[in-house]
């Protein structure tokens, strides 16, 4: 078993190999700091940003909890995108769930797990407003689907922030996007729920909703 021990000896190994591959590296990481990306995620340990998409440090701004939730009284997470978005002017934000999630499980399936129960009760809010679409799913399949229409839903709830509609009233360009990451084959599954304006976000959220009623799975 790893010791915190070796976790300094390996963060010593990697600096140094940064360094000799390509020096100056860190240096250039305290010059700047202007990625193109923000990844709003779940907290599960196996789904690393940076490794998903191939990106560097510096490249993607990240923030991640319980099953990839936001909601409009977590100021923790809308100060992460007002950062991101009024001072690191990102391009792409991009809600990313996962298949396998255990809190999406736990509120499909009213598993408790302690304090989290209370976090998870927004999970549990997007389950009882498609409830009618999960139960048409089949049994092995309603915790996938469930994982796809709770990103779908936090990037309308995203959408819908001062921060989002502040950028878009004043021209900024940002784009939303709602994708699901596959434990089981390292892939990323574009839900078809983007959206850079008001306009049309109805539209594309009925769209992205009915992809997931209609998926093969």
């Amino acid at each position: 078993m790893t010791s915190i021990q070796d976790l300094f000896a390996h963060n010593r190994a990697w600096a140094a190999q940064m360094e000799r591959e390509r020096p100056g590296f860190f240096t250039g990481l305290m010059a700047q700091q202007k990625p193109r990306y923000m990844w709003i995620g779940c907290s599960d340990s196996r789904v690393p940003a940076n490794q998903i998409t191939g990106l560097e440090p510096g490249e993607i701004f990240v923030h991640r909890n319980v099953a990839n939730v936001v909601v409009p009284t977590d100021l923790n997470c809308l100060s992460t995108i007002q950062y991101a978005v009024d001072q690191l002017h990102v391009e792409h934000l991009m809600v990313v769930g996962h298949y396998g999630c255990g809190g999406v499980l736990a509120a499909l399936n009213d598993i408790r797990v302690g304090l989290a129960d209370n976090w998870i009760r927004h999970v549990k809010d997007v389950r009882d407003k498609h409830l009618g679409l999960i139960a048409a799913v089949a049994p092995e399949h309603r915790h996938d689907a469930l994982c796809e229409l709770n990103a779908i839903e936090q990037v309308v709830n995203i959408a819908q922030t001062t921060v989002l509609q502040d950028a878009w009233a004043s021209g900024q360009k940002v784009t939303l996007h709602g994708w699901c990451y596959g434990l089981k084959d390292g892939l990323i599954n574009n839900l078809n729920m983007s959206v850079d304006s008001n306009e049309g976000l109805d539209v594309r959220y009925q769209a992205a909703v009915a992809g997931v009623a209609a998926a093969r799975r």
